[in-house]
């Protein structure tokens, strides 16, 4: 069947329906796809001369696997021959839902019990990001989460940040502790001077509401550093 499907695999709806990617998704789960197969779904047709399991292949590979693929511009998508305005706008909306439902994940509530739950919730939110951006987790007395937001915005390689406007938040929101997060574009998410001291200020500004830092963390590419796991708080 293997070497039958290869032959044929220009044409995927020649193929046996149990063998076709959207069948065997729905029948032995996304795990019995390859990662190809499953994008494939998305752009459901090849271009003249492709299959679209070749086009999906090729387009892993030319950005390097889905990261890559989800953050590349309009123009960039555009410039890959075999995609058209309609395969470009789906890849933009798979990218944008992908997004949103991180953003969702944040605003349920979550529990936070330790400062890798952080991680694990914004690190694929902020690691793409080609500017400084310093978010709050805002949290209630329990631990769980009130509110996740974007608080300064910055360049390549700084952003201005402002304790005080933090906390001003922290108390409209009644939040009893935070924990903030930022990343460095450069892909290190070793702290800078100026990191070490804004973290500082912070804790003191919060320390006088009563208003508990519980980490700063660095994310760096698919690295992060903590301030509380490296006993900086």
């Amino acid at each position: 069947m293997a070497s039958k499907r290869r032959v044929s695999e220009k044409w995927v709806s020649g193929w046996p329906k149990s063998e076709q990617p959207r069948q065997r998704l729905l029948t032995r789960g996304a795990d019995a796809l390859s990662d190809a197969e499953l994008l494939a779904i998305f752009l459901r047709v090849g271009v003249k001369g492709t299959s679209v399991l070749d086009l999906s292949r090729r387009l892993l590979q030319s950005f390097g696997g889905f990261r890559g693929l989800l953050k590349a511009s309009q123009q960039e998508l555009g410039g890959i021959k075999g995609l058209g305005e309609a395969k470009v706008a789906t890849l933009k909306a798979l990218a944008a839902v992908t997004v949103r439902y991180m953003a969702e994940e944040m605003q349920r509530g979550p529990f936070i019990g330790h400062s890798r739950d952080v991680q694990r919730l914004l690190c694929g939110r902020f690691r793409d990001r080609d500017r400084e951006t310093f978010a709050v987790v805002f949290l209630d007395t329990r631990h769980h989460v009130l509110a996740v937001e974007e608080m300064f915005q910055g360049t390549l390689n700084s952003a201005t940040v402002f304790p005080r406007e933090i906390v001003r938040r922290a108390l409209q929101l009644n939040a009893a502790a935070m924990v903030a997060v930022h990343n460095h574009p450069s892909g290190n998410p070793s702290p800078s001077p100026d990191d070490r001291q804004v973290t500082r200020e912070l804790q003191r500004a919060c320390g006088l509401m009563d208003i508990s830092l519980l980490d700063h963390i660095v994310i760096g590419g698919n690295d992060c550093f903590s301030f509380a796991e490296h006993r900086l708080l």
